[in-house]
């Protein structure tokens, strides 16, 4: 299979079909959104019980497993609330018919798990993903279902904004793979108060605001910047950002007529090194959920992190909404890294039936209005929600996300492989604790050589 390398997640225009997918704040709108997702929700609950009456006369209940990178059973974050109420209602639903098992694990080791079973041969029937190389892993060995023929059944397709193009990003070979639950934007989150006191009266646009900004923090006595450096896609993230900052073209280096060591990549890595120096102490050590802990809990001025990161935010400390601010990454051009959480289908599944019925839940309306309502995420659907409702911060990231004039996928997610991915955050976080820059740099150079320029 043709190996489909992603460097943009979304295009402008399915930007603009997000925006205008999304509904008013209106008393009327929010009427109306109640209306459908009552009619949504009823709708999906007759649907299962034709299909309970159906497959009753079976007499036996067809199990699924869900693979998720939350525990839904001690989770806070708003958006993992979500996927479990799915679950439940699910099950509800269904009862005697169909059955899903939850399979939860951390976010540093998802893919490990996944993969070891995977190769024991115990592939979960359902699975979350992101596009990009981590998609791709399980598509080109056959590891993930085409999922083209299910979302063309019954209008299933019709109901995401921008119909089929919602699934570019999911899309190999002319055939689809996974189901897109949400969309998020990397974003700088900012403690309002302490910039207010910082004496920062308007956001960085730039690089020099950015660090001027930082500067004034630090002065302030505040720890400007809190971010995990021991969770390799975080740094990575950040670096990503820098290195589209500098012109690096992706593209062009895929294609071997640009390389990791030229003068933008090392300028963009210097960036990172000198932006460090704003960093909390222990961010070598901190985890992601540490560092943005750090930021609800007031311990550091700057979170730079994607929007999924508002569930997590809110559900954590809920007070908090009210200093919690949000502004696009300084001087990208009006690029923002934007990505979705999707969902996969086993190739190996016994019961694809039952796999698609579940799928269906998360995309129903009582599900996609909880994202932007609760969880603060923007919905794949042509759901109407009620903005007045939803948390503050999604109506900053939907701001960003009317002003970009182009989105980009995480580095790691961008590059030739999952591999090449892997190995550009390993030498981000080698570089941060003390490699050379040339000498880090030098290493995805030296995979590029061996594994992707041959």
């Amino acid at each position: 299979m043709k190996r489909k390398v992603l460097s943009v997640l979304l295009s402008t225009a399915m930007v603009a079909s997000l925006l205008v997918g999304c509904g008013s704040g209106s008393t009327e709108s929010a009427s109306g959104s109640d209306s459908s997702a009552a009619t949504e929700s009823a709708d999906t609950t007759e649907a299962a019980s034709d299909t309970a009456a159906a497959d009753s006369a079976s007499g036996e209940v067809q199990e699924i497993t869900w693979m998720f990178w939350d525990d839904l059973n001690a989770t806070e974050d708003l958006i993992s609330l979500g996927y479990k109420d799915v679950v439940d209602r699910f099950n509800a639903d269904y009862e005697g018919v169909y059955h899903v098992t939850p399979v939860t694990t951390n976010l540093e080791e998802y893919y490990t798990k996944l993969n070891a079973l995977v190769a024991s041969g115990q592939t979960p029937d359902v699975f979350i993903v992101s596009p990009g190389p981590n998609l791709d892993a399980y598509v080109e060995p056959g590891v993930a279902a085409d999922l083209t023929d299910y979302l063309k059944q019954d209008g299933w397709m019709d109901t995401f904004n921008g119909g089929e193009g919602a699934f570019s990003q999911q899309t190999y070979d002319g055939k689809i793979y996974a189901v897109p639950l949400n969309i998020a934007a990397a974003c700088v989150f900012y403690n309002t108060e302490m910039f207010a006191n910082a004496g920062i009266d308007t956001m960085p646009t730039d690089w020099d605001g950015m660090m001027d900004a930082c500067q004034k923090l630090q002065d302030a006595g505040y720890t400007p910047l809190t971010i995990s450096a021991g969770t390799a896609w975080c740094l990575s993230m950040l670096a990503g950002y820098l290195c589209d900052a500098e012109g690096v073209d992706l593209d062009a280096i895929d294609a071997g007529t640009a390389h990791w060591t030229d003068p933008n990549v090392v300028s963009a890595t210097n960036k990172m090194l000198e932006i460090s120096k704003y960093f909390q102490p222990t961010a070598a050590g901190d985890t992601n959920d540490v560092a943005t802990a750090n930021f609800y809990n007031e311990e550091a001025a700057m979170l730079i992190q994607g929007s999924w990161a508002i569930a997590q935010i809110n559900g954590s400390n809920p007070d908090f909404e009210s200093k919690c601010g949000v502004f696009a990454f300084p001087g990208t051009d009006g690029r923002v890294i934007a990505k979705s959480d999707s969902l996969a289908m086993s190739s190996t599944t016994e019961h694809p039936e039952a796999v698609i019925a579940f799928m269906k839940y998360f995309t129903d309306d009582t599900a996609q209005k909880y994202t932007a309502e609760v969880g603060g995420k923007i919905p794949v659907t042509t759901v109407e929600y009620d903005t007045s409702a939803a948390p503050a911060q999604l109506a900053y990231v939907m701001d960003v996300f009317s002003n970009a004039k182009s989105t980009f996928g995480f580095y790691n997610e961008s590059l030739a492989s999952t591999e090449a991915g892997s190995t550009f955050d390993d030498a981000m976080v080698s570089i941060y604790l003390g490699t050379p820059v040339e000498e880090g740099l030098q290493t995805i150079e030296d995979f590029y050589v061996n594994n992707v320029w041959q």
